[in-house]
């Protein structure tokens, strides 16, 4: 593990995604939130379980990220169907939960701090490890608190039965609108109430919702900025992407409005390839924010 502490510290599995062709592709929210605040130019580091061959190929996969691998006899494997807009997910394999005893303690004074979890494997006391200080952003994307699975593997949604004790220990949560639908019987309006609740709760909540933009939640006010149309070939990981560009727009320039932006921006580079070949460098956002 690097010592110093790194900017951009985040908290997850990282993932094997697995193709129909047999290959693979490393993923889960901290490698494409990890490696976009890196090309963003912040300095990052990544908390992860993984098993011994994922380990070895993470410094050469990430190799300007600060890692910090613990050992698990799996890595999470998942694969993913994508039809109509729509994603059907199967996970194969699980690594062990990550525990608080994992985050060094000098790490704990990340500046920004995102929790990305993916299948459970993180707790909710893992938020109140990050003392809130001004200047300081702890964030969650919760997508993982939001997922069960079935004996085949198959990922369903699942209640955040402890979005009360979380939420209000956060400074951002960002999330997909698709996440909330299948609590909301499919209905947008009903979604809406649901996000427009929490965000009562926490001071920034951006809410993703692919083609149709991104809308920014402040105690229960909405804003919503478009997207930026672009040709889409894999949307796996752009909603990881959007966080750690927003996050990293608001941590420098303190603008949520700005950054929502910015991250809407950075995520249309992310789909128009594959996996992590998409996520773009700062020079390349910035020509495209003048373009447009």
């Amino acid at each position: 593990m690097s010592s110093p502490v790194p900017e951009f510290l985040t908290i997850g599995h990282v993932t094997r995604d697995l193709h129909s062709d047999g290959t693979f592709s490393p993923g889960g929210t901290v490698t494409f939130a990890a490696l976009t605040a890196y090309r963003l130019g912040l300095a990052t580091g990544i908390i992860t379980r993984a098993d011994t061959e994922m380990s070895a190929a993470l410094p050469t996969l990430l190799p300007s990220i600060a890692l910090h691998v613990l050992p698990s006899q799996q890595t999470t494997t998942f694969a993913n169907q994508y039809k109509d807009g729509f994603r059907t997910q199967y996970l194969y394999a699980r690594a062990e939960p990550l525990q608080p005893t994992d985050v060094p303690a000098a790490w704990r004074a990340a500046p920004v701090v995102l929790l990305g979890p993916l299948v459970q494997e993180i707790q909710p006391v893992f938020v109140a490890l990050f003392r809130r200080r001004p200047g300081a952003i702890i964030a969650a994307t919760p997508q993982g608190w939001l997922r069960r699975w079935d004996a085949d593997g198959r990922v369903w949604p699942t209640p955040w039965l402890e979005a009360d004790q979380v939420l209000p220990l956060l400074d951002v949560l960002i999330l997909s609108h698709d996440d909330l639908l299948p609590f909301a019987d499919g209905n947008r309006d009903e979604a809406d109430a649901i996000l427009e609740q929490w965000s009562r709760r926490v001071p920034l909540l951006v809410a993703t919702d692919g083609r149709h933009g991104a809308t920014l939640f402040r105690q229960g006010s909405t804003q919503r900025f478009p997207a930026y149309s672009v040709n889409e070939v894999d949307p796996t990981g752009a909603g990881d992407v959007f966080a750690a560009a927003f996050l990293t727009f608001l941590y420098q320039y303190g603008d949520p409005e700005r950054a929502v932006d910015f991250a809407n921006c950075v995520a249309s580079f992310s789909i128009e390839q594959d996996g992590i070949q998409g996520i773009p460098t700062l020079e390349m956002v910035e020509a495209r924010l003048g373009k447009w």
